[in-house]
């Protein structure tokens, strides 16, 4: 229990921190990405301002008022490829024609005068391939060659001059992508370990800081479970003797009595007190089971357990109060199918590894808490099947068998919202929610409110599920699976 609390406790400091990280990891990422891309914006900016003022502008037609720039003198011919990091000039003609380009190879792009920047990618498209582009780009081609070339991403600034309302041309500038796309990825693989890294840590940490959280609780319940256990231990020998004392003192009260000196009230009290010595000795007895049970320090041995032979047993010693309740008890045992003919596994069908007593317990407190909640006229039916179930891990294929227990009354039922409270230790359902045409049964539910948690304890010992299934005025089904092979 401390180790399922301290895992989760571990998982949650991890997956907060990891959250916390991961939206911390974003928004760096984020910030320095526009920053980059912001920084490679005022660069072309610049570079066009510089340009803006170094064009030679000279007059056409003076008496219009009409002007012309001289594209020889106001750029180098430096069309030779340069390196990739370098800035790209394009001059393009008032009608959007290009005169001059530092490019080898025009890129075809339509101009879109846009100051705030933009991203295009260049791919050459081979003959009957579509374009395929990237969301937030714009995608283009370059003629096509015999050559195959990478694509190419820039990032560019186009600007309209005019002088008045006459244009001019259009200056557009290139800078390569890859300055914002290189340090990004490389960002990400800084970011992506790092978080990684403090992961790790923080859920390293959060298992040790657990640990040390629950050691004040652990020893705690320790104490409260060993005093728990050392006070049933300590009850059952006075207990016993109260008991023995009572049962001798009535069994001379009946040779005693035979002349009618000893007045009756004196015996019915002695049975009373003889009823709440048995009462308190089960419940002495479930409270130290139980605590065992908490404690680990019960050690039962398993071995094989015919269900069936213990049904049947359990049953027959039920069938008593069963008669006197006037309640039909029946067991019904689901026999193999026809096509199985292994006479080892037929002798051994209702077999399950496990420890006879605590099945015995279980079985008895299921059909005890079924006869007690059913009126008479009810019914109980207790069914055992076995199911074989086919189930894959990692691709393999394995096969594994489970005892279906399912214990069936026709009972005052019990309400919806008892249900996820059943298995509590002290807890019974009010006697006010329960049908009120059973009002016998219902004054009769005086037990102590540990038969299902004592069942639980058992079926979880074993590796198995338990489930209850109820609708008031119609009756209870509980369920039990148990492995018939416990797993390690």
């Amino acid at each position: 229990m401390f180790q399922a609390t301290r895992r989760r406790l571990a998982l949650w400091y991890t997956s907060i921190t990891a959250i916390l990280l991961l939206l911390f990891a974003s928004g760096v990422y984020l910030y320095v990405r526009s920053t980059l891309i912001e920084r490679i914006d005022d660069t072309l900016n610049h570079v066009v301002e510089v340009v803006e003022r170094s064009l030679v502008i000279e007059p056409v037609k003076s008496d219009l008022g009409q002007f012309r720039v001289n594209v020889e003198a106001s750029f180098r011919d430096n069309t030779d490829t340069a390196e990739d990091d370098r800035i790209d000039l394009e001059w393009f003609g008032p009608t959007g024609e290009l005169l001059w380009s530092t490019f080898s190879q025009p890129l075809n792009i339509p101009l879109h005068p846009n100051q705030t920047g933009e991203t295009v990618k260049i791919v050459r498209k081979d003959e009957g391939e579509r374009d395929r582009g990237i969301e937030g780009e714009k995608l283009l081609s370059l003629p096509h060659s015999d050559t195959p070339t990478p694509p190419l991403l820039l990032r560019q600034v186009t600007e309209r001059v005019q002088i008045g309302r006459q244009v001019l041309g259009y200056l557009r500038v290139s800078h390569p992508w890859f300055e914002v796309t290189k340090p990004s990825r490389q960002l990400i693989f800084d970011l992506a370990l790092g978080t990684g890294l403090m992961v790790l840590s923080v859920a390293a940490s959060g298992w040790f800081l657990s640990g040390k959280a629950m050691e004040p609780v652990r020893e705690s319940y320790q104490r409260l479970k060993q005093f728990t256990a050392d006070a049933s231990h300590e009850l059952r020998s006075p207990i016993t003797l109260i008991q023995t004392n009572v049962q001798v003192a009535l069994s001379e009260l009946e040779l005693a009595g035979t002349d009618g000196a000893i007045p009756s009230h004196y015996r019915q009290q002695l049975k009373v007190v003889e009823r709440l010595t048995q009462r308190l000795g089960k419940l002495v007895n479930d409270l130290l089971f139980l605590a065992r049970q908490d404690s680990g320090i019960s050690k039962e041995s398993f071995s094989p357990c015919p269900i069936d032979a213990l049904l049947m047993e359990v049953v027959e010693e039920q069938q008593l109060l069963a008669v006197e309740k006037g309640i039909i008890l029946s067991l019904d045992l689901i026999d193999p199918p026809a096509s199985e003919t292994h006479p080892e596994l037929l002798d051994n069908w209702f077999t399950v590894v496990g420890n006879w007593d605590q099945l015995v317990r279980l079985v008895t407190n299921l059909i005890g808490n079924a006869l007690q909640y059913t009126p008479s006229g009810g019914e109980v039916n207790v069914e055992l099947a076995r199911i074989e179930a086919t189930n894959r891990v990692s691709g393999l294929r394995y096969n594994s068998a489970y005892l279906l227990l399912k214990v069936k009354d026709s009972g005052i039922g019990i309400a919806a919202e008892e249900l996820p409270r059943l298995f509590d230790r002290f807890y019974r359902v009010d006697p006010a929610r329960t049908h009120t045409a059973s009002t016998k049964a219902t004054q009769s539910a005086t037990g102590s409110g540990l038969g299902l948690a004592i069942a639980l304890a058992i079926v979880e010992k074993h590796h198995g599920q338990i489930q209850v299934e109820s609708t008031q005025g119609i009756g209870t089904t509980v369920t039990v699976t148990l492995p018939v092979t416990l797993e390690s």
